[in-house]
């Protein structure tokens, strides 16, 4: 059996959490799974605002497609369920250029989420949108015909032989880097269900997925049968072990014990799953024992990787968190000011000594540092007969096989 390490997930890559233009992206620009490329100055992040509308441009693009989409039905009655949308996209698997993330594709179900985490890297998607980041978990859009596009998306746009790994390697496709996939929408609308139907039918790819949300249970049986034709790794994200401070944070996350109940369900499934403790937070989640604690309990629920990583702030994202933090943790705001107000990342000391924390819990309890899959299948690259055909040509579009080499 050979073993693989998968792409680690966004998380780790950008010392924050988790987190399109729908029908795509350039290196050149930022998207909304790619992180923008912000330019700097002496060490410091420009924090220029996002995208800023005025009265008289004309919407294009993404934005266009959100104002006109219609309101979709929905059986929740509370006061407090978000507005949900019917989003006509174009394409569910979207193309990441940026070589800061360690995966080509991505795939977000929905756009906006209802767990509304007051640290939320994803926030400046929305301004895609041209709406506020704030209503980031009030306005949820869910992306129609899923199965059909995504089908249509891994036959003609999708590689089993990635230029990254000189042709030896699928291309990675991570689910979730910029909306929860298991969300509340989930129940109703079952986009990411759907999605994965479409991926179980194909063998030898590299999938990850990343989510809050033990509704992820629900799905044992089509991320087993991925997991028997593909690679799969899955990361439940628990930033804290305390539940009234998970409430706090991520008001409609479900608990940490709840998480890690699927973490243990999961990996008693033989699924590759493990933690993501990201973002950690300086003076709220980072005490003494705290994230050893988070670590223990992933341990004992299964979990094969543990990572965290500390919190990235872009703009939007601290339009919400910081003045949460001067209502909830005020003897912290002036740090969070002076560390966050010109720059999105923590004093380059503090990372330090969080990542060798975080080495020397992973090597307490032996424990890796990125997705681990042990590789069941090895499909053979399907050749092209000389002759043209058309029935063969048509069969490996349907079927698409792995290329070990070209």
């Amino acid at each position: 059996m050979k073993v693989v390490q998968s792409p680690a997930p966004v998380a780790d890559q950008l010392t924050g959490d988790r987190k399109t233009v729908d029908s795509g992206s350039s290196s050149n620009r930022p998207t909304t799974d790619c992180p923008p490329a912000f330019r700097t100055q002496h060490g410091t992040q420009n924090r220029e605002a996002g995208p800023v509308r005025t009265d008289a441009a004309p919407l294009v693009g993404i934005a266009r497609l959100a104002a006109a989409s219609p309101p979709a039905d929905t059986r929740r009655k509370s006061a407090e369920k978000p507005e949900y949308f019917l989003l006509p996209v174009k394409s569910i698997l979207n193309r990441c250029d940026s070589k800061r993330v360690p995966f080509e594709w991505t795939i977000n179900p929905y756009r906006g989420c209802e767990f509304a985490c007051k640290y939320c890297y994803a926030r400046y998607t929305h301004e895609y949108m041209e709406l506020d980041g704030s209503e980031f978990e009030k306005k949820i859009y869910v992306k129609k015909d899923a199965a059909p596009l995504l089908a249509w998306d891994v036959a003609h746009k999708y590689s089993y032989a990635s230029e990254a790994s000189g042709g030896t390697q699928a291309e990675h496709i991570a689910i979730g880097t910029a909306t929860d996939p298991y969300q509340p929408a989930e129940r109703e609308y079952g986009v990411t269900r759907a999605c994965l139907e479409e991926l179980a039918k194909r063998e030898g790819m590299s999938i990850s997925l990343i989510t809050k949300s033990n509704q992820i249970v629900r799905d044992l049986d089509v991320l087993q049968r991925i997991a028997d034709r593909s690679d799969l790794a899955i990361d439940i994200t628990v930033t804290t072990m305390r539940p009234r401070l998970a409430r706090l944070l991520e008001p409609r996350a479900p608990r940490p014990d709840l998480r890690l109940a699927a973490v243990k369900e999961l990996h008693e499934a033989g699924l590759a799953v493990g933690v993501s403790a990201s973002p950690l937070l300086p003076g709220i989640t980072d005490a003494e024992g705290e994230l050893e604690a988070v670590a223990a309990a992933a341990k004992e629920a299964g979990a094969r990787w543990f990572f965290s990583g500390v919190l990235f702030l872009m703009p939007s994202s601290a339009k919400t968190f910081l003045p949460f933090v001067r209502e909830k943790f005020p003897r912290l705001a002036k740090q969070y000011e002076d560390w966050y107000r010109k720059n999105g990342y923590a004093p380059e000391e503090y990372r330090r000594k969080a990542s060798e924390r975080v080495a020397r819990i992973r090597e307490k309890y032996g424990f890796r540092s990125r997705p681990w899959v042990e590789k069941k299948h090895t499909t053979p690259c399907a050749q092209l007969p000389l002759a043209w055909d058309a029935g063969a040509v048509a069969q490996q579009v349907d079927h698409p096989r792995s290329c070990a080499a070209r």
